[in-house]
């Protein structure tokens, strides 16, 4: 049976169904998957008529879900208890997801040859190349090229050495801010689950706060960015006078011997 027909008979609910060899090619899973679906519990089981199972609307809609749930990043257990909840709860779920993972900026990825590097940041050993790999600052591709997938970071590097500070030693303070970016940010996620998500779920996730709730993830990443350069501007002053004015005391006293 052709796909479009096989579309046909599935939007038309018709009486007579898809085989599993028919929901398998309109689906595009195999039956093997299908089949495993269904003894996990994932997948309704199908009407039964003279020993051949005819699977419906409703099976092509959860097997669709499923795959959808899968290309998010979720486990098969994962997606049995939330379809537990009903297909309406997963679909929210993926939805929530998706908005938390949505980044704040894109930026397109810059490819460059070793010897562009070379001409941005003089010889370059390769145990400092190693390092700008795993922080991903540069992706290898071969062929002596080099993916960039944040430009900007790569360009914050380079002003730094051109400050005169050595590229390795760069390397090891971005390494640090990204741990500490790391930490501040499970802690405002942590601030969401238990103030905002857990009271969510203990009240049943009714229907009528999910917009709520959205909203929140919404303004939460760009709260603790906002939150984080405020913090940081006043710190960062009081760590340059602090040891601005330690090295003028320390100065001075030299002059005096």
């Amino acid at each position: 049976m052709a796909k479009a027909s096989l579309r046909a008979v599935t939007d038309s609910g018709a009486a007579g169904g898809l085989t599993i060899e028919e929901l398998a090619a309109e689906t595009g899973m195999t039956v093997r998957n299908i089949r495993n679906h269904q003894s996990r519990g994932l997948l309704p089981s199908p009407e039964v008529r003279q020993r051949i199972g005819y699977y419906g609307d409703e099976h092509v809609a959860r097997l669709r879900l499923i795959q959808e749930m899968q290309a998010d990043g979720f486990n098969l257990s994962a997606i049995k208890r939330l379809l537990s909840g009903g297909p309406g709860v997963a679909q929210q779920l993926i939805g929530f997801k998706r908005i938390a993972a949505i980044p704040f900026e894109t930026e397109s990825p810059q490819i460059f040859t070793a010897e562009e590097l070379t001409q941005r940041f003089g010889t370059v050993t390769p145990k400092t190349l190693a390092k700008a790999q795993k922080l991903e600052l540069l992706v290898p591709l071969g062929d002596g090229r080099f993916e960039a997938p944040t430009p900007s970071l790569l360009r914050m590097a380079e002003d730094v050495a051109g400050s005169g500070v050595p590229l390795s030693a760069a390397l090891v303070v971005i390494e640090q801010v990204r741990r500490n970016c790391e930490t501040v940010a499970r802690s405002f996620v942590s601030l969401f689950l238990d103030e905002v998500w857990k009271p969510f779920v203990e009240a049943g996730r009714p229907d009528e706060r999910w917009p709520e709730i959205l909203e929140a993830v919404n303004r939460l990443r760009p709260l603790a960015e906002e939150s984080l350069v405020m913090v940081f501007r006043p710190t960062m002053t009081g760590a340059v006078e602090h040891a601005v004015g330690k090295e003028l005391s320390r100065e001075a006293g030299r002059g005096r011997h």
